[in-house]
């Protein structure tokens, strides 16, 4: 049984004497604090900060984290504060430990939320010291190891928590080994059923291949002798979690899985690895685009290795990987290799992995500026967290590390939000491309900016970086508000004016009224609230002016103007599509703002009855951009015609946004087709084009 003796014998191996009483004395405090305390298995509650400090003493952590790791359930199980513990150990130490305690006990709506403000509360604090979450990983770790006391919702609860949050941390930390580790507990608490029958497959298969891999083994050594290369060539199999993701991602077989073999060599310097690497390719003949050189460019958690798949004897599949000592221990521990290296002084030429953890950690509290709740903050965390890597480059040559399948906006927001935001179009290779297609990695990406423009609300459909996604939404959500603003203003103004009033003359005795009456903490809510249409203007001008919704002897003043299709709180109505040109009405809709209809929309009858419901609407003169209306075509059905339909309509510089087809009888069918015009005049000329075909019988504007 492990105990603090065992302990510190093992401390004072890698740690000063000073630093190993240090953490003998503050596993003293908290067994003094967990006195009466006990775990569901039922032993003594400090065993498990024990455990957590023996975890962190196998990879040789400093005494600061092994002094909190004995001390990080003290504030959160018993009366001790963090005052009093910065005040025996410290504040570093105190710093840690509250950032592994989870928030106080508070009700919360909803599991996720409480999960997502303790995971939240752990990233601010990472943020500041980046051992809080070392220690709250091997935390997790032994609470995967003893998960047998505990009821199964609660064990299916916390692994799921671990293999969608702690084990792709640890990935990102490269902290290799502990993220095996959690996946494959995670996976058998989960999955118990298939966990155990796949293990049982593994066994049964292992025997199998123990002479290939033996076989391959002893070519590979005797060919790295020949060329006087030293290296360690060792088997690697592949891990539960692993194999089942690639049997559920990939849809393979076990069989399939399993036929391919793996391998590490691991040698001296970074010159023999390329001299292994070329060995292995005269040996057996590599599989082309299977080669990654992540030593020349590391992945984004500091992992660094030579990648190359062979196709050896009788056409079996192997996978290779070249490295050496270094990078060996720094891919199983990962940035925890920073604090044993710092303690063997040789910090400068191991602390990559630090510095791209640190780099993770900005992007991070980035990210939690421009989220609106914590639950929203973690979604866009695990969308950042467990994704392959695309490597591309900036006009001057720079790398630029984004998950697959990141598009030119995504790395528009990589190079600063600032850039992302103003993002017109792009070149990639120097060609221009659209800013949706999904990036590759070597190429090379330039983004073309505009001071005027803003990001379009359709980004978000395709891009899948954390930082692009809370940039897009808190830019969109200031929008609203400023354009919601700006309209209730002017549909204030126009109100008043019909009553002889001018909001700029109004006194401060009549805003106060206004403003307790509508429970509106200011005038610039007041002015939000009625732009999204959750209190009308005529209601405020009933509180200035007593009985106005009686006097009918109003004025029209200063309609709203429509400049563009593309205003967050202006909406074109789609049931009857209306288009510059069209005479319209607009009415308010809750939450949506002003939605525009055309005068003859049947919609809107039911709305002409309710005073003030509806309002003037009219086109800018200067209005500009592309708007959808719907043409009714009927045709008779013969083959090409829609193909015919569409080329005709291309040649008239117009998008076709949308085809419905629908066949009326035997010879003639009717095509809906949704067309992006500039005006009437425009349309009206797609319209004629149309007309002129030999197979179409008639052409109308479709109705409501």
């Amino acid at each position: 049984m492990l105990t603090i003796d065992s302990l510190s014998h093992r401390l004072s191996s890698y740690l000063e004497p000073a630093q190993v009483n240090c953490v003998k004395r503050a596993y003293y405090y908290a067994e003094q604090a967990h006195t009466g305390q006990f775990r569901r298995s039922g032993e003594p509650y400090i065993t498990h900060p024990l455990a957590v400090a023996n975890i962190l003493a196998s990879i040789h952590m400093d005494h600061q984290s092994l002094m909190a790791a004995m001390l990080h359930d003290v504030i959160e199980d018993t009366g001790i504060g963090k005052s009093a513990i910065s005040h025996q150990f410290g504040d570093q130490v105190a710093e840690i430990v509250d950032g592994v305690s989870k928030l106080a006990k508070i009700d919360y709506e909803s599991q996720a939320e409480k999960q997502a403000k303790n995971f939240q509360k752990m990233a601010m604090a990472m943020a500041r010291d980046l051992r809080v979450i070392v220690v709250k990983l091997s935390d997790r770790l032994h609470n995967m190891r003893t998960l047998g006391a505990l009821p199964p919702e609660k064990k299916r609860r916390i692994a799921k928590e671990t293999l969608e949050i702690y084990a792709p941390i640890a990935h990102r930390l490269g902290m290799n080994d502990w993220r095996i580790e959690f996946e494959d507990r995670g996976f058998a608490a989960m999955h118990p059923l298939r966990a155990t029958r796949l293990h049982a497959s593994l066994q049964q298969v292992r025997g199998n291949r123990k002479a290939i891999v033996e076989k391959i083994q002893s070519s590979i050594e005797m060919r790295l002798q020949r060329e006087t290369i030293e290296g360690l060539v060792i088997g690697r199999e592949k891990h539960l979690y692993s194999i089942y993701n690639k049997m559920r991602g990939k849809h393979k077989s076990f069989e399939e899985i399993m036929d391919v073999y793996a391998f590490r060599i691991i040698v001296e310097n970074i010159d023999t690895c390329y001299r292994a690497l070329g060995a292995i390719h005269n040996l057996y003949k590599p599989k082309p685009n299977e080669f990654k050189d992540y030593i020349a460019i590391p992945k984004e958690n500091g992992y660094q290795s030579l990648h190359t798949v062979v196709v050896g004897t009788q056409g079996v599949p192997i996978e290779v990987q070249i490295r050496t000592k270094e990078m060996d221990e720094l891919a199983s521990r990962g940035i925890a290799a920073h604090w044993l290296y710092k303690s063997n002084g040789d910090e400068e030429s191991k602390n990559g992995s630090y510095d791209r953890a640190n780099r993770w950690i900005k992007r991070l509290l980035e990210i939690q500026q421009h989220t609106n709740s914590s639950v929203e903050f973690v979604e866009n965390v695990k969308i950042d967290l467990f994704r392959d890597e695309v490597y591309v480059f900036t006009p001057k040559g720079e790398i630029i590390e984004l998950p697959a399948g990141a598009t030119a906006v995504d790395f528009a927001y990589a190079v600063h939000t600032q850039v992302g935001n103003s993002c017109v179009a792009c070149r990639v290779n120097d060609r221009p491309a659209p800013l949706s297609q999904a990036l590759e990695s070597g190429q090379k990406i330039k983004i073309i900016t505009s001071s005027g423009s803003q990001p379009n609300p359709n980004w978000l459909n395709f891009v899948i970086t954390a930082k692009a996604r809370a940039a897009i939404r808190h830019y969109l959500k200031n929008q609203r508000h400023t354009e919601s603003v700006e309209l209730g203003k002017r549909m204030l103004q126009r109100a008043l004016s019909n009553q002889e009033l001018q909001l700029d003359k109004l006194s401060d005795a009549q805003i106060q009224n206004v403003l307790e009456t509508t429970s509106r903490e200011s005038m610039e809510k007041l002015f939000e609230d009625i732009g999204l249409g959750q209190i009308t203007a005529m209601a405020i001008t009933n509180i200035l002016s007593p009985g106005s919704e009686n006097d009918t002897n109003r004025n029209s003043h200063a309609p709203i103007s429509i400049e563009s299709p593309d205003g967050l709180l202006i909406s074109f109505a789609r049931c009857c599509r209306p288009i510059p040109g069209d005479p319209v009405l607009a009415h308010l809709s809750t939450g949506k703002g002003v939605v525009v209809h055309r005068e003859t929309c049947k919609n809107i009858n039911d709305l002409r009855n309710k005073r003030g419901s509806l309002s003037e609407i009219n086109w800018s003169p200067k209005v500009e951009g592309e708007f959808r209306s719907e043409i009714r075509v009927e045709v008779k059905s013969e083959r090409g015609i829609i193909a015919s339909l569409a080329t005709r309509i291309a040649n008239t510089k117009t998008s076709i946004e949308g085809i419905q087809v629908d066949e009326r009888d035997a010879e003639h069918s009717v095509i809906t087709l949704t067309v992006a015009v500039t005006n009437r005049v425009h349309l009206a000329n797609v319209m004629r084009s149309i007309r002129n075909m030999r197979s179409v019988a008639s052409v109308s504007r479709a109705k409501t």
